[in-house]
């Protein structure tokens, strides 16, 4: 069986989009999806599947129904996590600090350069084919880079996630 981590974006944010973890578990035990965990109320829900195909609109759709409203869905296997994490950039205190903007998809080459372009000198990034690495030198929530921004940048879709979610992420699935 294969680990997942699926990341919803946007539930859970201003009292918008509300889904209760515990509810989400059942939804996704209730898609055949084996040793479901949640992780903190933002919407990311480790789980095992032999079935590999369309797991993000099987997901998004049953979502859709429950709920009546559509959710943006980002699966990563477990393993591809991993390799991100250890992938980064950033060492040490910068690396605890850091962000990860997980991509639906790999952005071109034109996107990317056009990107590198843009420059703030609190926040420092470096664009893979999977993931946006950064780091807010004065911390998430004053960021001029953030999520949005490399999503319309990069023309893909993305979810952000700090460190200590990724590597707590990573403990669940293994």
């Amino acid at each position: 069986m294969t680990r997942y981590i699926a990341f919803l974006r946007g539930i859970n944010v201003g009292g918008h989009k509300k889904i209760l973890m515990a509810d989400l578990k059942l939804l996704f035990e209730s898609l055949g999806f084996e040793k479901v965990a949640t992780y903190i109320q933002s919407g990311n829900v480790v789980f095992g599947t032999e079935n590999e195909i369309n797991l993000a609109a099987k997901i998004t759709n049953a979502i859709e129904v429950k709920y009546g409203y559509k959710v943006s869905v980002l699966v990563k296997k477990a393993s591809e996590l991993d390799k991100i994490l250890l992938k980064s950039p950033f060492f040490d205190e910068k690396l605890k600090k850091s962000y990860f903007i997980l991509l639906e998809e790999k952005p071109s080459l034109e996107h990317i350069a056009l990107t590198t372009t843009f420059s703030n000198s609190n926040e420092e990034f470096y664009i893979t084919e999977n993931c946006v690495y950064i780091y807010y030198a004065q911390g998430a929530g004053k960021a001029k880079l953030g999520n949005n921004f490399f999503e319309k940048k990069l023309n893909v879709s993305a979810t952000a996630r700090n460190y200590n979610t990724i590597v707590k992420l990573i403990e669940l699935s293994a």
